[in-house]
């Protein structure tokens, strides 16, 4: 783990970050690193790709950048991104700072030969990046920033707290792994059926189908949100119900109970059940909160983000800090990537080989 109190963040007011974000879910995972590097004197600035769903949740005093010209006339010293893939073109150091868990899904293990630095959540992904680092990246385990306002209680909590037993419904996006499909009638039967107060966030990628679906069964049993900011939703509700999505380690971290629907990698941790007939007893069974459960749910904690003081943002910025000062050099060559690095110019619109 990296030590917090590090020369290198004395340097932050002398340096330049920029923010390469496509989804919404990148903001979450920025704004505290944000906050730290403004603590400090330092400079922050956007890049969203025209057309992204993000834009919309950009804050009027963000500073954005335009277009590739501007992003090259700023001369970030670091550039941040939450997703797997990140301009080469872009100026600085190139920082991994993720944007969920290791929820079982495919290639969560993978360093495309994009990144300079990967700044990871706790000790499991800390092992797996380790295990497979070619020598072209640093890995610095550093905790999630995300996860740091996590710990102190978010001020519009009040807006999503119930007295009823209260279900957060987050599922994942991915046509194979989605529930929203399989669990729409048996969410809609138990509205009538159940007294229990819904809240439903579907993933920024969801289709407009499933958004329309779940929009028509809004009453004073369930909300329908789409908020950018999970957190208050994480700290007011009682238990999650999702799939294979990376927010049931989120939830989880708060030592609650998660429930998934056909997990591709169904851990001892969570309550996972395969027949969409089960619904009902199965969450049922997860409002009585068994002891044995919770204590599995701790131990899981432990090993994927041991970090509970909300500091993590300050690890990350020290960590790329202590990067741009010492440099590059002791890394090795990047793959050529030839055909990944066509895609992102083609998607950003930029053919300008430099």
């Amino acid at each position: 783990m990296l030590n917090k109190d590090l020369p290198s963040l004395n340097k932050t007011s002398e340096f330049k970050y920029l923010f390469f974000v496509n989804l919404s879910y990148s903001f979450n995972v920025l704004r505290p690193i944000e906050h730290e590097i403004k603590k400090r004197g330092g400079s922050v600035a956007w890049f969203i790709p025209t057309g992204s769903e993000a834009e919309g949740f950009l804050q009027p005093d963000d500073y954005q950048l335009l277009n590739i010209k501007e992003v090259k006339e700023y001369n970030a010293n670091a550039t941040l991104a939450p997703g797997n893939v990140i301009p080469h073109f872009f100026p600085g150091i190139k920082v991994q700072v993720f944007h969920g868990f290791d929820s079982g899904k495919k290639n969560k293990f993978n360093i495309r030969g994009f990144f300079d630095l990967y700044c990871t959540q706790g000790p499991n992904i800390t092992q797996g990046f380790n295990d497979i680092n070619d020598g072209t990246c640093d890995v610095v385990e550093t905790g999630w920033s995300k996860l740091d306002p996590l710990f102190t209680e978010h001020k519009d909590i009040a807006l999503y707290k119930s007295d009823k037993p209260t279900i957060l419904y987050a599922p994942t996006f991915s046509p194979k792994l989605t529930s929203t499909y399989k669990l729409y009638p048996y969410i809609k039967a138990l509205l009538k059926t159940q007294n229990w107060q819904w809240i439903v966030k579907l993933h920024p990628k969801a289709t407009s189908e499933e958004i329309e679906m779940y929009k028509s069964l809004a009453c004073e049993n369930l909300t329908f949100i789409t908020t950018g900011d999970v957190i208050p939703i994480l700290q007011a509700t009682d238990i999650i119900l999702s799939d294979t999505s990376s927010i049931i380690t989120e939830f989880a971290l708060q030592e609650k109970v998660a429930v998934a629907f056909n997990n591709r990698k169904p851990k001892d941790w969570m309550i996972n059940f395969s027949n969409e007939a089960d619904l009902e007893s199965t969450l049922i069974s997860a409002f009585q909160k068994d002891e044995h459960t919770l204590e599995k749910v701790k131990q899981y904690c432990d090993s994927v983000h041991p970090y509970r003081d909300g500091k993590s943002s300050v690890r990350v910025l020290g960590a790329i800090n202590n990067l741009i000062c010492s440099g590059t050099s002791h890394l090795k060559r990047k793959p050529l990537n030839l055909l990944r690095k066509f895609k992102i110019r083609k998607s950003l619109n930029y053919y300008w080989w430099s």
